[in-house]
């Protein structure tokens, strides 16, 4: 009898780990993504589609209160005021389960937003529907995307220095977005994301 209980249990834990993967697979450089439509803190809904002439789009899965959002906060700020002029603007996305994770409701993105002068859109995945798409784990997490084919060309990190801007010596996103730019193909497509865990009400 406890042997049988013991395979079940080993094929219902294998079989949900199996799910569970296949939930977190998410998108992957050269796949296509889907568009979205996420509301806004100006209570507007957004998606990419409304966007017809950028050139695509530098998607930050990031967050009010981890170490690192905050510590990459100025440099989204950076990205969006160089890059969103040259067709590439930078859409934020809080993938937080506000009930999971303190501070990161709807009315507390507002705040921030207000706080820190974000001068791009920051979306709030209501009922978590578009980060596990993507495949995100870690805030914040980047996806750079081509418009005109909406193929992922980047996914990962900002830099190589995830809390502290002086010591940067890569900016992988900037690398990408002057590669696209200039016509060519970016050489480092992936890094690893460095971060906190995306919260999830368990």
């Amino acid at each position: 009898m406890n042997f049988k209980k013991t395979i079940l249990l080993l094929l219902i834990a294998a079989t949900t780990a199996a799910f569970s993967t296949k939930l977190i697979k998410g998108y992957k450089v050269g796949d296509t993504i889907e568009d979205f439509k996420l509301k806004n803190i100006d209570n507007k809904m957004v998606s990419l589609s409304d966007y017809t002439d950028a050139k695509g789009f530098v998607i930050i899965f990031t967050c009010n209160k981890c170490p690192y959002s905050v510590a990459n906060e100025d440099r989204i700020i950076a990205l969006d005021k160089k890059y969103s002029p040259l067709g590439f603007p930078v859409i934020a996305i809080n993938p937080n389960d506000p009930k999971a994770s303190r501070g990161d409701s709807f009315k507390d993105m507002k705040v921030r937003a207000s706080e820190k002068g974000f001068t791009f859109p920051y979306l709030f995945d209501e009922g978590q529907k578009v980060y596990p798409k993507f495949g995100a784990t870690k805030t914040p997490h980047v996806y750079i995307v081509s418009k005109k084919t909406m193929k992922v060309e980047y996914i990962g990190a900002i830099d190589n220095s995830s809390r502290n801007p002086g010591k940067v010596t890569e900016k992988y996103v900037e690398d990408v977005l002057d590669a696209l730019l200039a016509g060519k193909k970016p050489i480092k497509t992936e890094t690893r994301a460095i971060g906190c865990s995306i919260k999830v009400l368990r």
